[in-house]
């Protein structure tokens, strides 16, 4: 069913329930994605648990009028949509950029009862600095968005496994926006040092990442109290997308770890 919450400053947050049981999973795409990046992950856990799938502002269905975009409205989106949907116990999925928001919403959400992070938040002590990003990202996509997307960005996002049908539907996804859109939605992931959040977190945190670039436990357990992760072999940053079987299979290992450890 399709639905709409209101976010902190006044924006129509989308998204959309299914499924039943609990508790709730409420999945969060990342960079210029949508609720749909979801589908294979819908289908498959629907008749257990009640699935929730959001667009953040700025994406999908969702309002893009924002006049300022931080992190701390992103998580707000997190957190309107959490609190309507009226359950008792939340596992929020965050991949990419929405790693870092959804550790910032659950310290909002006093019904989370774990965080699961996809192929995102690898390095908590290596974060990329704005000046960076700008050096290394923005200025491409304001130079030549088309040859970023189509050429510099796939360098980073996908392996030579990744099946080419995702690339063309993600490219032709990101196409759709323009530069400075695209800068505006991905510039607060840069703006904010998500260490104090994390040092925060009091509830599981586990993450399913690609091998495409490693991730640093020790580093990661330094802030996150629990924290692990399982590794896909020879996918991109999109493996609910690239590898849903196996995705599906891990994600179904991890949710019966929490919840035994819930109960």
């Amino acid at each position: 069913m399709e639905k709409y919450a209101q976010s902190s400053d006044g924006q129509n947050i989308h998204y959309k329930e299914s499924g039943q049981g609990s508790p709730s999973l409420l999945f969060v795409h990342g960079w210029l994605g949508n609720a749909e990046w979801w589908n294979s992950q819908q289908e498959y856990f629907k008749d257990r648990y009640h699935i929730v799938q959001m667009d953040l502002a700025g994406h999908g269905k969702s309002d893009a009028s924002r006049n300022e975009w931080t992190s701390t409205l992103y998580a707000d989106d997190i957190k309107a949509v959490a609190d309507q949907i009226d359950s008792s116990e939340i596992i929020l999925v965050g991949h990419s950029m929405s790693g870092a928001y959804v550790l910032e919403a659950s310290l909002k959400i006093p019904q989370v009862k774990a965080l699961i992070l996809i192929d995102t938040v690898k390095d908590l002590d290596e974060a990329i600095t704005e000046e960076k990003a700008e050096e290394y990202l923005f200025v491409h996509y304001r130079n030549d968005f088309k040859n970023a997307v189509e050429n510099i960005l796939p360098q980073y996002l996908f392996a030579e496994k990744t099946p080419s049908e995702v690339k063309r539907s993600l490219q032709d996804e990101f196409l759709q926006n323009t530069s400075e859109k695209a800068i505006d939605l991905l510039r607060p992931l840069y703006k904010k040092d998500f260490r104090e959040e994390a040092s925060q977190v009091q509830v599981p945190v586990r993450a399913i990442n690609s091998d495409n670039f490693p991730t640093n436990i020790e580093h990661n357990r330094k802030y996150l109290k629990d924290y692990n992760y399982t590794e896909i072999a020879g996918i991109g940053h999109y493996p609910m997308l690239e590898n849903p079987k196996e995705f599906n299979r891990i994600l179904d290992d991890i949710l019966k770890e929490v919840n035994e450890e819930r109960q």
